[in-house]
């Protein structure tokens, strides 16, 4: 995996060549700068002071600078929006996270068409446990562009995520018993309580995948996992309303003992 750090220094030089190109997914005609134009009547701004802020990759600059240039009224349009990308950019590396969708919402109103914007958005939504509005923008992204293999990985991973999550909604709060039928009182117990519910399910889950795994590779391990749940079964039910005895502590350590001091 590409450190946090490094990934923004490679994806700040990708933005200086789209903000000195006008990239691939920018609409319109509009130059990237002003050397060599035909002079106007109303001459527009120049973009290069943002293209040279954001090849040093110093945020408050780039804010900064670019901040001004998106606020002059002489801006072209498609100089704009790469002001607004290069601002966002600058942004999203100081955590502004509101303040970078902000600038890819005002590049999207100038030009809905862009590809890469949506997507980058996405990633900021993500960020920000918004998954409905990410996956809608990683949606958006490849309908622009079927081709665009980040938001295609993006929407594809978000979307099992999704997945995941439904399924972990759809059994919240259900041990790993019917409560329908529960007869004792530390069942009745855990199906009043969503947390010891939640950690029955689980140490009944683990205790599956462990004996599964010890299946062909130590047969006898089987059989001591299997006698294990059961003693801890047995202890649990009859300890159960007891002075002293705590149930969820009783439960965590089952847990514990099952995936192990370093986990699974």
């Amino acid at each position: 995996m590409i450190a946090p750090a490094r990934l923004r220094t490679a994806l700040a030089g990708v933005l200086v060549a789209i903000l000195a190109t006008g990239g691939p997914t920018l609409r319109g005609t509009g130059a990237a700068f002003a050397t060599g134009a035909k002079p106007s009547a109303d001459p527009q701004a120049d973009l290069a002071p943002c293209v040279s802020a954001a090849a040093t990759d110093d945020a408050d600059r780039v804010i900064a600078v670019c901040g001004v240039l998106i606020d002059d009224a002489r801006m072209a349009k498609p100089d704009r929006i790469r002001a607004l990308i290069a601002r966002a950019g600058a942004y999203d590396r100081r955590e502004m996270i509101d303040s970078a969708i902000g600038d890819y919402d005002a590049a999207l109103r100038l030009d809905p068409a862009l590809a890469d914007v949506f997507n980058s958005r996405g990633e900021l939504w993500r960020r920000k446990g918004d998954r409905r509005r990410a996956l809608a923008d990683f949606a958006a992204a490849i309908k622009l562009n079927p081709d665009h293999s980040a938001a295609k990985g993006n929407h594809k991973a978000l979307a099992q995520e999704l997945e995941r999550h439904g399924a972990q909604l759809a059994v919240a709060g259900k041990p790993s018993f019917d409560c329908a039928t529960a007869k004792r009182a530390v069942e009745k117990a855990i199906c009043a309580n969503p947390e010891l519910a939640d950690l029955d399910r689980e140490i009944n889950d683990m205790h599956i995948i462990v004996v599964r795994e010890a299946v062909g590779v130590h047969a006898h391990m089987k059989r001591a996992l299997q006698r294990d749940q059961a003693m801890y079964l047995a202890r649990r039910n009859a300890a159960f309303g007891r002075p002293g005895y705590d149930l969820r502590k009783a439960m965590k350590a089952r847990l514990r003992q099952i995936v192990g001091a370093d986990g699974f």
